[in-house]
């Protein structure tokens, strides 16, 4: 009894706690989402309205009027009419310079701004080169369309300047941000508040917690007027040096409070919880439970693999009876397991040994002939030259049978996932075999489109890469004509597929079904029979696979297929613990 009491408390903390972190870390990842969100919200509502200022803008720059009035490139006239084309355009900004970038007006709704501020926006945004940009002019948000003003058409008229218009990134924008986003929403210019959506309570707050925030850093936890808040903030992409963020603030009082009635209700049920299992415990604890217990521990152990596993046998007459019938099949699979294991084994390690030893004694024969070969007096300068390059390629083989052996030995190991390029990764495997002794008169040529993305493990894919290209060059020099090999890479919605084509007489019909098992080869002169089976290997811990899918004399095409969905999830795995390590720091 005092035991059950002890699991059903300890139960009950266990689940307060978890409740709490799993609560923390859904506060963070929603509010992740809701920076996400805010994000997409203000780019929707930014390409909407900036085609609307490019439509606008346009017809500005079409009415003949305007045209005419900037055709007098004088400032007072300009200044005097242009007014009308502000009101016309119905826009929070509206200002006209000269094709030189020289302001003639400018004209703005809200707090006036100095005309100073207005040249070094202007002249920042028009070196950016974009039709659309978003400046800050001092302390004001706005984001602007520049449209050209030719006197005549286009393409031979006279080019008169510019007619920019603009809307204002203020309060009313944030709200519209921050009702999509369900959080408050904050614009920063230079550390400054521009637009907001917090009460004003709050803003001195925040202006002391503005220089911490930072996209690159986690989100951070901060008091505004006593109460609790987590921000995230990221950068903006605007014009000149002036850095303008988007952060969004979330209340963790607000769910917290959340937190705490879910921690009354788990309290209250578990106290209900253990007073119902204080009655059921005494008759039940000695005569079944924990026999039972015993036996599925035991059951759990076998799965893994211990057999060693220490089995009571107490309890009722049945469970009596069905722990010792358990017992004696236990006893009956290990040693037909250790027969299995040591069967496996040794004709694994004979395999290995005469395929090792093989190709080991064949290269340490050729090194040691042509090391002979060298040190005779007679023998010629260009002769040692072709004696080194034999013993050159003789040390290249058995380093890269030891290195297979290697690889071989670490298959099912944890994969190092990154999101890295493959395109790179091929071409810095080919750049690679290029050196090998046997690829050095193989033509390799490369068909690949763009940049190909993907969580993968570099290290391995690139060595299973590898071993399909030496193989590949290995058969071309084997065919009738020039030894050819082709590498192409393709992506489509659903995988990406890395084939390898050689101009070689094709896989032997003898090994085709026993192709990806090791120390399987056949026509090659040297090569442990490991490369086709560590790139399988390799394939199937990215979830993917390597196929032969053609084989004739003159063609022969191995592919590598990585599937997305299994890569996407690798990717999911590793990003969720890169979460919870941060959220632990």
């Amino acid at each position: 009894m005092v035991s059950l009491l002890a699991v059903s408390l300890g139960l009950t903390v266990t689940c307060l706690f978890i409740i709490r972190v799993t609560v923390q870390q859904e506060i963070r990842k929603s509010l992740q989402a809701d920076l996400d969100h805010s994000l997409t919200t203000f780019a929707n509502l930014a390409n909407q309205r900036n085609r609307m200022l490019d439509r606008e803008a346009a017809l500005l720059a079409d009415l003949p009027s305007l045209k005419a009035l900037m055709s007098t490139q004088d400032a007072h006239t300009i200044q005097d009419e242009s007014q009308d084309f502000w009101a016309t355009s119905g826009s929070d900004f509206f200002a006209l310079t000269a094709a030189n970038g020289t302001l003639f007006t400018y004209s703005n709704r809200g707090p006036k701004l100095t005309q100073a501020s207005v040249t070094r926006g202007l002249q920042a945004c028009m070196g950016s080169g974009e039709d659309t940009c978003m400046i800050a002019f001092e302390h004001s948000l706005y984001e602007l369309s520049f449209q050209p003003l030719y006197f005549g058409p286009r393409e031979n008229g006279s080019y008169l300047g510019y007619v920019i218009i603009g809307y204002a990134i203020d309060r009313q924008l944030a709200g519209e941000v921050s009702e999509a986003a369900a959080a408050d929403v904050t614009f920063l210019v230079d550390g400054e508040i521009a637009a907001t959506t917090l009460p004003a309570t709050r803003l001195n707050d925040l202006r002391q917690h503005s220089s911490a925030l930072d996209e690159a850093s986690a989100p951070q936890k901060m008091q505004l007027a006593g109460e609790a808040y987590i921000a995230a903030a990221a950068t903006l992409p605007a014009a000149g040096q002036t850095k303008i963020q988007i952060v969004v603030l979330k209340s963790y009082d607000r769910a917290s409070e959340y937190l705490r009635r879910v921690n009354r209700w788990v309290l209250a049920l578990g106290l209900a919880t253990l007073l119902m299992a204080l009655v059921l415990a005494v008759a039940v604890s000695r005569s079944v439970t924990r026999p039972l217990e015993t036996l599925v521990a035991g059951t759990r152990a076998l799965g893994q693999g211990d057999f060693d596993y220490e089995l009571r046998v107490d309890g009722a007459a049945e469970v009596r009876e069905l722990a010792l019938a358990f017992d004696r099949m236990r006893g009956e699979l290990r040693r037909t397991h250790r027969e299995l294991l040591e069967s496996d084994r040794l004709a694994t390690i004979g395999r290995m040994a005469s395929s090792v030893s093989h190709d080991l004694r064949h290269h340490l024969s050729a090194i040691y002939a042509n090391a002979e070969f060298m040190s005779l007096p007679q023998a010629g300068a260009e002769e040692r030259a072709e004696l080194h390059l034999e013993v050159q390629e003789g040390v290249q083989s058995m380093t890269d049978l030891i290195e297979s052996l290697l690889l071989f030995s670490q298959t099912g190991q944890i994969l190092n996932l990154r999101r890295d390029p493959v395109d790179g990764l091929i071409e810095r495997t080919i750049q690679n075999v290029r050196q090998h002794p046997e690829c050095r008169e193989v033509q390799i040529s490369t068909e690949i489109p763009g940049p190909v993305y993907a969580w993968v493990d570099s290290k391995k894919l690139s060595r299973a890469v590898y071993n399909l290209l030496l193989n590949a060059c290995q058969s071309a020099k084997t065919g009738a004509g020039v030894p050819r090999v082709a590498v192409r890479l393709v992506e489509d919605s659903d995988r990406i597929e890395i084939s390898i084509r050689d101009s070689g007489p094709g896989v032997a019909d003898s090994i085709r079904e026993t192709l990806f098992q090791p120390f399987v080869s056949a026509g090659k002169e040297s090569g442990v029979g490991l490369g086709l089976t560590l790139a399988q290997h390799v394939a199937q811990e990215h979830g993917g696979e390597v196929r032969l899918e053609k084989s004739v004399p003159g063609e022969t095409v191995f592919s590598i297929l990585l599937y997305k969905q299994a890569l996407e999830a690798f990717g999911h795995v590793k990003a969720e613990s890169v979460k919870i390590n941060t959220f632990q720091e």
